[in-house]
């Protein structure tokens, strides 16, 4: 009830009578008064005037699906939508819901994590209000085999809406985009299912917005799009271009099997191809140089003896010889 009258407010320039809102909701001006208060907790900007009514004069950056569905052009993902505002992980709630039969498409949204994690259980920082801390069901009539595609169509939407905002950003394989050499998002894919079908999976997508600074002893190797373009960035419209690009990029590779516009854009912006890099798994670590993505999003490396291979997602770290990238 409070998004509907939220809704209402929006929708009107002028004031709007809590007799009206009563009338139209079916429910007491109590009631409304109620909603109100909780709207006005939320951080929006009422103006409230006897006998006049309600007036919205303000709305606060938050990425609730009341605020980023008029940028939505979606038919599955976002429609269901869970906002919270503060939660342990977002991948952590998404998977209960997954296994309680959440729909495909239900997006799990933070404004700030207190458990964030990344790839290889690594902590993902999550600051209130700064960031994009969102997870999504996905459920593809697909093998278990092909879930490492997912990230590589994931990293591709991030790139592509950042680049609608005006923002050159790379891939770094699999699941990372950079700027400057510095991250500023993390893709963090898990599945539950069996070799020959997939229960569900649910892609969590950490973005650093408008970050002012990082802790030092990560303030080397990550970033924010803010400190980097030196202006506040919109959230919700990154949001919505993110989910836009996710599902025309999933839907295009679930209906068609074609995954050749998101292989595209993984090569032409990667970070990787035609560096020398260091492929880390556990102890092991081995120098090669990025020399392709293959059809399947696997990268191709030629060793120090000559010798060429493939790197599978989820199996090794790769790193620059140098740095981060």
């Amino acid at each position: 009830m409070k998004e509907k009258i939220l809704e209402a407010l929006k929708n009107n320039n002028d004031f709007i009578s809590g007799e009206k809102l009563s009338r139209e909701l079916g429910i007491s001006r109590a009631a409304v008064w109620k909603h109100i208060k909780g709207i006005k907790e939320d951080g929006y900007k009422i103006e409230s005037v006897s006998k006049k009514g309600y007036k919205l004069d303000y709305s606060p950056d938050l990425l609730t699906y009341s605020e980023i569905k008029d940028f939505l052009e979606t038919k599955s993902l976002g429609r269901n939508f869970i906002h919270y505002d503060t939660i342990d992980s977002t991948n952590l709630i998404a998977k209960k819901l997954a296994r309680e039969g959440a729909v495909h498409g239900t997006v799990v949204l933070a404004e700030e994590q207190t458990s964030g994690r990344g790839r290889l259980g690594r902590t993902w920082i999550s600051p209130k209000g700064t960031g994009i801390w969102v997870s999504i069901i996905l459920r593809p009539n697909i093998s278990a085999y092909a879930v490492s595609k997912l990230t590589l169509l994931g990293a591709a939407a991030v790139e592509r809406a950042m680049d609608n905002m005006g923002i050159d950003a790379y891939i770094k394989w699999p699941n990372d985009l950079v700027l400057n050499r510095k991250k500023v998002c993390g893709i963090l894919t898990e599945m539950s299912g069996e070799m020959d079908r997939v229960n569900y999976i649910v892609m969590g997508i950490g973005i650093n917005v408008n970050m002012d600074g990082f802790p030092e002893e990560v303030s080397n190797m990550a970033t924010s799009l803010k400190l980097e373009t030196g202006k506040e960035v919109d959230r919700k419209i990154l949001l919505a271009a993110l989910l836009n690009y996710l599902e025309r990029f999933y839907n295009t590779f679930i209906e068609e099997n074609n995954f050749e516009q998101v292989i595209s854009i993984c090569r032409k912006k990667s970070v990787l191809l035609g560096k020398e890099v260091k492929l880390i798994n556990g102890d092991d670590i081995k120098k090669a140089k990025a020399v392709d993505l293959d059809e399947e999003g696997e990268l191709v490396v030629q060793y120090e003896n000559g010798t060429l291979g493939k790197v599978l997602s989820g199996e090794v770290s790769v790193r620059g010889l140098y740095g981060y990238v």
